[in-house]
């Protein structure tokens, strides 16, 4: 009996020990999912200011061809291929410098603001001299944007990155002609640099 006794003293030790981790584990998670969430407003808030100044900025655009919209918990400002480039072209137009120069404004306002510029196609193939698909046309268009933005409005080099995404991420059906020129269009997405994310998320610990 007093053996037995001893084991279940031994055991209650055990699960108090667990018990007290267990605990602590559920506290730092607690303090963790608190700082997530405050972390989530905080993004919030700021992709509210962006997209205000943002329509603000291109309120003279033609709604249908400039859409700022909040998806994934970022920002979007999705334009139209007319409003940029000639058709099949990577080649910038004349208009394109003015919807560029009021995006950039915005984002040289935020400066804690990496920018990813992704190129979309339609389903239609592309193949030229220069172009062997539409994979070639997104990046080439993206990269085309990017330069501008660098050079003509001195968003620093280092915050932008160009992609394309050809034709695999539409936004409409492409077997109608307004939905191929949904399809059409280059998005320029404000994102939260990585480390001062991470810094949000780890404050106030």
């Amino acid at each position: 009996m007093k053996k037995t006794n001893t084991n279940l003293l031994d055991r209650m030790a055990d699960l108090s020990i667990v018990s007290k981790a267990g605990a602590e584990s559920i506290r730092k998670s607690l303090e963790t999912l608190s700082n997530v969430s405050s972390s989530a407003q905080r993004r919030d808030s700021i992709n509210l200011l962006l997209v205000k100044n943002l329509k603000r900025s291109l309120s003279d655009i033609n709604d249908s061809d400039v859409q700022v919209e909040v998806k994934k918990g970022v920002v979007y400002v999705s334009i139209s291929d007319k409003l940029l480039f000639p058709s099949a072209s990577y080649n910038l137009n004349k208009q394109a410098s003015t919807v560029l120069g009021k995006v950039a404004q915005v984002i040289n306002d935020h400066r804690n603001l990496d920018v990813l510029v992704e190129g979309h196609t339609d389903i239609y193939p592309i193949s030229t001299q220069f172009l062997k698909d539409n994979w070639d046309l997104s990046v080439m268009r993206a990269t085309s944007v990017v330069r501008v933005l660098q050079s003509e409005f001195g968003v620093a080099p280092a915050r932008l990155t160009a992609g394309g995404r050809g034709e695999y991420i539409p936004k409409e059906d492409n077997t109608s002609d307004a939905g191929r020129q949904a399809n059409r269009r280059t998005e320029i997405v404000l994102l939260p640099k990585l480390d001062e994310f991470f810094n949000l998320l780890t404050e106030q610990r």
